[in-house]
């Protein structure tokens, strides 16, 4: 069987690739289809994940092998077909292809068809894809105006720095004692 299967991704801009796959071809074969699409290196951790419809992940199949969850057995994409996977048209799957900020592509399985090729190949080829790995700093925009994180800022987080200890009610707190282990 041929599989027709095609991946999308929000970040590019009418990004599509479409590919043909001989339903016995592995996910590794497919892996290095959509590499070479898009032009990125092979030094990531990717992996595949099988989706319900709702986008939700499901069984993955990874690059080499891993832990796996106790709901789902460990998947490697080299001894992995397409075919013990993808069984019915429309099924879905991601293909993550930035693991760090888990970034990636949405596939869909368009067709089966019978017949059968090589391999994997790119048919399709639409729009501009994204950069591989995101190099923004996850902390970007944390910083006020001194350059100092929210909570390190000279002004209070949540208020006026400046408090009088004698504006704290006491009452209830006089009986607390951390030194009998009462607390915990």
């Amino acid at each position: 069987m041929i599989y027709v299967i095609t991946f999308s991704c929000e970040e590019g801009v009418n990004f599509r690739r479409t590919f043909e796959a001989d339903s016995d071809a592995t996910f590794l074969d497919l892996h290095k289809a959509i590499l070479a699409s898009v032009n990125y290196p092979d030094d990531q951790m990717t992996s595949f994940f099988m989706c319900n419809d709702h986008w939700e992940k499901e069984q993955e199949v990874t690059l080499v092998p891993m832990d796996s969850s106790f709901e789902y057995d460990n998947m490697v994409m080299e001894s992995t077909r397409l075919s013990d996977l993808l069984e019915e048209q429309g099924q879905r799957l991601i293909y993550i292809f930035d693991p760090m900020f888990e970034r990636y592509f949405f596939g869909s399985l368009r067709s089966i068809r019978p017949g059968s090729m090589q391999g994997v190949k790119c048919t399709d080829s639409q729009g501009k894809a994204p950069k591989q790995l995101q190099t923004e700093d996850p902390m970007d925009g944390l910083t006020g105006k001194d350059g100092k994180a929210d909570w390190e800022s000279d002004e209070d987080f949540y208020g006026d720095s400046q408090y009088d200890e004698g504006d704290i009610d006491m009452e209830g707190f006089q009986d607390l004692s951390f030194e009998d282990g009462s607390m915990f």
